[in-house]
């Protein structure tokens, strides 16, 4: 029984640390003319811009209540504009149940 066990833990391994590699017989060249910033609504160009102006702004010549709502304001605009934003977001446990996930799957 011990042998056995052994010896599929070394298959195991040497499949996980000597892994083949394949090279294909035609090599395909990347697509061109691929945008890689997808439009922006107009409401994320207005976000984008009010951000611009507040971080153009002189913050030493205000008040403590102002710079305060002005922080407000900047974290509800990064808010609403991930919101507005496609995409996935993911943490990196997840990330990384995910690659063992397809380590032992595959």
């Amino acid at each position: 029984m011990k042998k056995i066990v052994f010896c599929l833990m070394v298959a195991c391994l040497s499949f996980t640390f000597l892994p083949l590699q394949s090279n294909a017989a035609t090599v395909t060249e990347p697509s061109t003319a691929v945008d890689p910033k997808p439009a922006e609504s107009a409401e994320a160009k207005a976000l984008l811009l009010r951000l611009e102006e507040i971080n153009k702004m002189d913050k030493e010549k205000m008040d403590p209540s102002e710079k305060k709502d002005l922080r407000k304001e900047v974290k509800s605009i990064k808010k609403n504009l991930r919101d507005i934003g496609p995409g996935i977001y993911l943490s990196g446990a997840a990330l990384i149940i995910i690659v063992i996930l397809l380590i032992v799957l595959l």
